[in-house]
């Protein structure tokens, strides 16, 4: 294809409009596209068949093709963009920079992929879930198609006030810690794909917040008020489906009440093969295997925790004709299924039902149960009853730290006996 080459002036001043001695490519048949060399050759300026648009490509240092269109119809305009970009590129690899940039949106748009990806595979965490909704939710609408590297102190405290009048309140630490975890995601994702160089320095969101509230917890009474209930509320049940549930939902409360393990991001991992024996000194315990927030570890549960899986076992019909113990430690099956083998996706609004019609929804002293109320029970009621709380850390996979930082009023009560 026969190109014409042309030359214009440094790209500090506007490359003056294309001159009537301009030689396309006419005498080509017509579906071919017009096309013009600038920058001695370096940067070619083109169109596809069919397009009104201009593009361009021009190759980089490393032998990489870069191709981009103008978005512009008009010759004169398209010049200008090309030759812009084309500069612009050069300069940057001169300086060791990543030569083509892309926008905030187009980077937290591949970080997405990423996470979705990892979450599908099974080896994602499932904090992604939140990453991915605070991206797509504050990220892309704020950012858009900012440059990364040209984000400034000044625009995170743009964003930061204009998330939190979206949210309509001033998010907790650990909201914050989400929202920074999650735009550093997209950051390292821009400096893996070497669009923004390493050497760049990028802002971070804050991390400081106000403390979050803890759950309230069931004092003893009413933990043994609600255990009488359930029994009761089980079998109450008019609907097939609830009637399946309701028993679930109560071995599922007992459970966490008599482990202290995370609802959802633990207990809805647990298979039957994670539940063992444990001996030592000649007694036997019930020990718990779990993998969450924290990783893998083992927790020993309550004694009364056998009767919540010898319940689970009668009613699941696919393991209930096996012998107990051939179950135990072995099956490859999740534990919280119903009779008909299936795994709710969360207990959350049958449980916030139970609260209700049980009349422990609020607290004495403020605030709604949860289900995380139940962990918050197992910590309290073991600080009470003198666990150390570096033995308590190790069973609840969570750290002395956080402890103390959540039930440091306990501390005079657990050593009543010697203060008073």
């Amino acid at each position: 294809m026969k190109q014409t080459q042309l030359s214009y002036p440094a790209p500090t001043e506007p490359p003056p409009p294309p001159r009537a001695s301009f030689k396309t490519s006419a005498a080509l048949p017509d579906a071919a596209p017009r096309v013009y060399a600038l920058r001695d050759g370096e940067l070619v300026l083109y169109k596809r068949k069919r397009s009104r648009v201009w593009q361009y490509r021009y190759k980089l240092f490393t032998g990489q093709w870069v191709r981009v269109s103008t978005g512009k119809t008009v010759l004169e305009h398209a010049v200008r963009v090309a030759a812009d970009s084309y500069d612009e590129a050069r300069y940057r690899e001169r300086l060791g920079l990543a030569a083509v940039q892309k926008s905030f949106a187009d980077i937290a748009r591949v970080t997405l992929e990423e996470l979705r990806r990892d979450l599908a595979a099974g080896t994602g965490k499932k904090i992604f879930v939140d990453y991915i909704s605070i991206i797509e939710r504050y990220f892309i609408p704020f950012f858009g198609e900012r440059h990364l590297q040209n984000i400034r102190h000044q625009h995170i405290a743009e964003f930061e006030r204009w998330r939190n009048h979206k949210m309509g309140r001033v998010p907790k630490s650990s909201t914050l810690m989400n929202f920074a975890s999650a735009f550093s995601r997209v950051c390292n994702t821009a400096v893996e794909r070497g669009w923004v160089s390493e050497r760049v320095p990028l802002p971070k969101l804050s991390r400081r917040g106000g403390k979050g509230s803890v759950r309230p917890a069931f004092s003893a009474e009413e933990i043994a008020k609600l255990r009488v209930f359930m029994a009761a509320w089980e079998g109450a049940a008019k609907l097939d489906w609830d009637q399946m549930q309701r028993p679930l939902l109560r071995d599922y409360v007992e459970f966490l009440l008599l482990t202290g393990m995370r609802h959802g991001t633990e207990s809805m991992r647990v298979h039957w093969r994670d539940c063992e024996w444990y001996e030592s000194d000649g007694v036997r315990y019930l020990r718990v295997r779990v993998s969450g927030k924290t990783g893998e570890r083992y927790l020993i549960a309550k004694h009364e925790a056998l009767a919540v899986l010898q319940r689970l076992h009668a009613r699941q019909a696919d393991i209930a004709g096996r012998e107990f113990d051939a179950v135990l430690g072995r099956a490859n099956l999740l534990l919280f299924r119903n009779a008909v083998g299936v795994r709710p996706r969360t207990f959350n609004g049958m449980f916030g039902k139970l609260m209700r019609e049980s009349g422990l929804l609020q607290a004495v002293g403020g605030g709604r149960r949860t289900l995380y109320s139940l962990r918050h029970t197992y910590a309290t009621e073991e600080l009470l009853a003198g666990t150390d709380i570096h033995t308590l850390s190790k069973q609840m996979g969570t750290s002395v730290r956080m402890l103390e930082a959540h039930y440091s009023k306990l501390t005079a009560t657990m050593a009543a006996d010697r203060l008073a």
